[in-house]
């Protein structure tokens, strides 16, 4: 999901009167977390076993039948392209000096209020996107993926799509959704700290900077900054994992994320990450971009060498 939490319509929140029953209903909360749990369990059973089934069924019929279905598979469970897309999808219109067209985009990808979000703010909220969502979409189900082929990259893939639906503390699913938001919090721990480890590593590393399509001039991202933010910064988010890469973005690129923010008409109180130092422009969008890509390319790479070393030592 690339979106950031609360990206929910008010459509999902129980009617005032279901709100003031809720507290006279003592198991409420124990028998809500109890369906919330039962919810993950039969999810990641039918949703893993029935992967693990096929990829059975094609070892059966041919090895390279069951390779080529996993890597179809496998490729499916990264949103690398997807979330940038998204990015320049707001990029692009705030280049033109489109502010409305940008903020329709942005407020495809997050949840908080966009109508109060001028030119900056909205472009602020797509790097904010792409920082945290690098880990979810991109880094994570690789890692998974890595580590149990594509079983691990459904199971994984599923228990994100249940937080990304239920994991709210709202009136409907502050209970519900605490099985899936703890799982995906387990799960994401490991991940996001060692995606942000990597970007700071790629912020060091020579690049030009640029694909086809892309502004030429790139800021070259700043691993010094990017080290010091991430070290001060990494836990400020109310999130356990999503400012360990919003944090190393921030130094990267001198800016400043997070803070207050309005989601369903009400502001939300959150530290801000980051020194600043500049207003944050379009191109601090291609920047982040950037930043995924690259940490994205480490990992694999690393991910391929880790397995042949260990088939080398087996």
């Amino acid at each position: 999901m690339l979106t950031d939490p609360g990206n929910h319509s008010q459509d999902g929140m129980l009617a005032d009167g279901e709100k003031k029953a809720l507290p006279q209903d003592r198991f409420f909360p124990l028998r809500e977390r109890i369906a919330g749990l039962l919810m993950v369990l039969m999810v990641l059973a039918v949703s893993t076993g029935t992967v693990v089934f096929l990829l059975r069924l094609c070892s059966r019929v041919h090895p390279v039948l069951r390779i080529a279905a996993e890597g179809v598979l496998c490729g499916r469970f990264l949103a690398l392209r997807s979330l940038e897309e998204a990015g320049f999808s707001v990029r692009d219109p705030l280049l033109a000096g489109n502010t409305d067209k940008a903020r329709k985009a942005v407020s495809m990808i997050v949840g908080r209020d966009t109508e109060r979000l001028d030119a900056e703010g909205i472009a602020r909220a797509a790097v904010e996107t792409v920082a945290e969502n690098t880990t979810d979409g991109v880094t994570a189900p690789l890692l998974y993926m890595f580590l149990a082929g594509g079983a691990g990259g459904i199971f994984y893939k599923a228990v994100n799509t249940m937080d990304s639906i239920t994991g709210y503390k709202n009136d409907r699913y502050r209970y519900f959704g605490t099985a899936a938001a703890r799982l995906d919090d387990v799960l994401n721990w490991l991940p996001s700290r060692l995606t942000a480890l990597l970007m700071i590593l790629v912020c060091f590393l020579p690049s030009r900077g640029f694909r086809r399509g892309l502004p030429r001039e790139i800021l070259l991202p700043d691993g010094a900054a990017a080290f010091r933010i991430w070290k001060r910064d990494r836990k400020k988010s109310p999130s356990p994992n999503s400012a360990q890469t919003e944090a190393v973005c921030a130094g990267a690129l001198h800016l400043r994320l997070l803070g207050d923010t309005w989601y369903f008409g009400e502001l939300h109180h959150k530290a801000e990450i980051g020194d600043g130092g500049r207003r944050v422009v379009p191109e601090d969008i291609t920047r982040a971009v950037n930043l995924m890509e690259r940490t994205a390319v480490l990992l694999f790479a690393v991910g391929i060498a880790a397995m042949l070393l260990v088939g080398l030592l087996l």
